[in-house]
């Protein structure tokens, strides 16, 4: 009674019927709380083939710029706390692996990833789109993943300045 689940994925599909579709779970567990998991419906998620090529989905959120799709996923946070009585929250990133991301001139500073991402610049992978938008609504986050956002300097950098935490790596 005093946790709540969402999230965002690619396939509108609700949490039980995309736990039984991906079969990484013995079907006799998610039996136990498929309840819980079909009332979790994804909201559309950012998403770029760039950094993901095996996979699509049609649940995916549209904008002119990456800064539009940060903007997009901070209003659902703020939305998701309202609607569901949150006081605070958590962002656990465990999407798909992505393709690996160098750091460049983008991800230096604060104020070059948010140009960057004003800019559409093609650096800036969605899973940094997702930290971003998570630190500048003080969620902590952690990185489930192999994929590289938390070590950004400018994510470091405005995870310091928000006094936000962040972890993470796989």
């Amino acid at each position: 009674k005093d946790i709540v689940f969402g999230g965002w994925d690619i396939f509108p599909e609700n949490a039980y019927d995309a736990a039984m579709n991906a079969k990484v779970l013995e079907k006799e567990l998610l039996e136990q709380c498929k309840e819980e998991l079909q009332k979790i419906k994804p909201m559309k998620a950012v998403f770029d083939k760039e950094f993901i090529k095996r996979i699509d989905g049609s649940n995916v959120k549209t904008g002119k710029t990456k800064m539009d799709l940060a903007d997009q996923l901070r209003q659902d946070i703020k939305d998701f706390l309202k609607n569901n009585g949150c006081d605070r929250a958590v962002m656990v990133w465990c999407a798909s692996t992505e393709v690996y991301t160098p750091p460049t001139a983008v991800h230096a500073t604060v104020k070059s990833f948010e140009e960057g991402l004003r800019n559409n610049d093609p650096a800036i992978s969605p899973s940094q789109i997702y930290t971003y938008a998570a630190i500048m609504e003080r969620v902590p986050y952690s990185n489930g993943s192999p994929n590289v956002s938390v070590e950004m300097p400018a994510l470091q950098e405005l995870a310091k300045e928000m006094g936000c935490p962040i972890s993470g790596s796989d």
